[in-house]
């Protein structure tokens, strides 16, 4: 059986890592190449776009793919849409991998928004120094805001950004203490962030429940119509149900 596993999330990699264990399975992941420094999952790599759906229903029928799995950041909505497009095409069956997003706990002050405009537009009613955790391909959104931004990213971001800007590169797992700590050094009085889910990031909304920080959250983007699970281990029974016989 060929797998091709689309993301180079933490759970595209625990799932490369379950399948290689498998005699009987071979796995193919692929990364978009937008990391300089990526994380690289066990097994085959393939790092690169495949040229829209088309080109990636090209690539499943001539590699003879038996299914694919779209294990790629819940934000990342232009290849899941590809995904979903290339496997109606191909016939190869999906699923889609996404983890749970977030939910608020008792003592939490989210603010939640539909995108990155939105959330530059309602800042300025939050606070005048803001800890942005969106990534670097959004920060033109937020050029023209009043305020300091501290922005942490895993790459150097190039501009527009907003005017006075501290920049930290840094990739996660953060610690709660670690997170508050930062909050506290640069006198933060607001979070911006997207839902992203998972246990990687979630420290930076402990640590602004500790200090009473309100925290704008991006929803999710709406999703392909596709099979979805919430776990690895779901992911492997899925693929367990996959016939092996399409070639």
């Amino acid at each position: 059986m060929k797998v091709l596993i689309l993301g180079g999330t933490g759970e595209a990699r625990s799932l490369a890592a379950a399948l290689v264990e498998r005699p009987d399975t071979e796995v193919v992941s692929s990364l978009a190449g937008r990391v300089r420094n990526p994380k690289l999952p066990v097994g085959d790599v393939r790092v690169g776009g495949f040229g829209g759906p088309e080109g990636l229903a090209d690539w499943l029928t001539a590699e003879q793919v038996d299914a694919v799995v779209d294990a790629t950041h819940p934000f990342a909505q232009r290849i899941s849409a590809s995904a979903a497009e290339a496997a109606r095409r191909s016939g190869v069956p999906l699923l889609m991998l996404r983890r749970p997003g977030w939910s608020a706990r008792p003592g939490d002050d989210w603010h939640w928004v539909d995108d990155l405009p939105a959330a530059a537009r309602l800042l300025p009613t939050l606070g005048e120094r803001v800890f942005l955790t969106t990534g670097r391909q959004g920060l033109a959104e937020f050029a023209d805001c009043p305020g300091w931004f501290l922005v942490r990213c895993v790459d150097a971001p190039e501009p527009p950004m907003p005017t006075e800007t501290h920049l930290l590169l840094d990739r996660g797992p953060y610690t709660v203490d670690g997170e508050r700590a930062l909050l506290t050094e640069h006198r933060i009085d607001v979070l911006v962030t997207k839902d992203s889910g998972g246990a990687l990031t979630v420290a930076k909304l402990d640590a602004a429940r500790d200090l009473d920080l309100p925290v704008v959250i991006v929803r999710r983007p709406p999703t392909p119509d596709v099979e979805q699970v919430p776990t690895v281990a779901e992911a492997t029974t899925w693929l367990t149900r996959v016939p092996r016989s399409r070639h």
